[in-house]
């Protein structure tokens, strides 16, 4: 029986992680859907650190990212877990408000997979959601456990 995936979102404003988790669950996607509120407590998690060190092993369907996160910022959560051997075939998708080219660049260059800005419109934020959710979750094929 093949285990589901679980989905990361990291993200620290509650409005937005609830309608992201909301738009996901709207999709009837079975995957759980873990909820970080900052940059620190992204590497807790991806690290099974801290008041993580019990969480489910296995590996993550996609890890949706913020940018803008207080004690460390997305951009450095991005270049730690592409930058770690283990962690590295992570899917990642940013998911933040930036249009700033500049975070836009630094994201492709660290080897994020996709980059989203978050539509302000609520329909069109659900929408795009459910989306990356049903992409990451259900149609992706995550690389083979065998892979370097």
């Amino acid at each position: 029986m093949m285990m589901l995936r679980r989905i990361l979102l990291v993200e620290d404003n509650p409005n937005d992680a609830e309608l992201t988790r909301e738009a996901l669950a709207e999709h009837n996607l079975a995957n759980s859907v873990d909820w970080v509120k900052d940059g620190e407590e992204a590497l807790d998690y991806l690290y099974s650190r801290g008041k993580y060190a019990d969480r489910p092993s296995g590996d993550l369907a996609v890890v949706l990212l913020d940018l803008k996160l207080p004690k460390v910022d997305g951009l450095e959560v991005l270049r730690t877990l592409k930058a770690d051997a283990k962690l590295k075939y992570t899917p990642v998708v940013v998911l933040t408000s930036s249009r700033e080219e500049q975070d836009m660049i630094e994201s492709y260059r660290l080897g994020v997979n996709a980059y989203v800005v978050k539509p302000v419109n609520f329909h069109d934020f659900t929408d795009a959601v459910r989306e990356l959710g049903a992409f990451w979750a259900i149609v992706n094929e995550p690389p083979p456990a065998t892979c370097p």
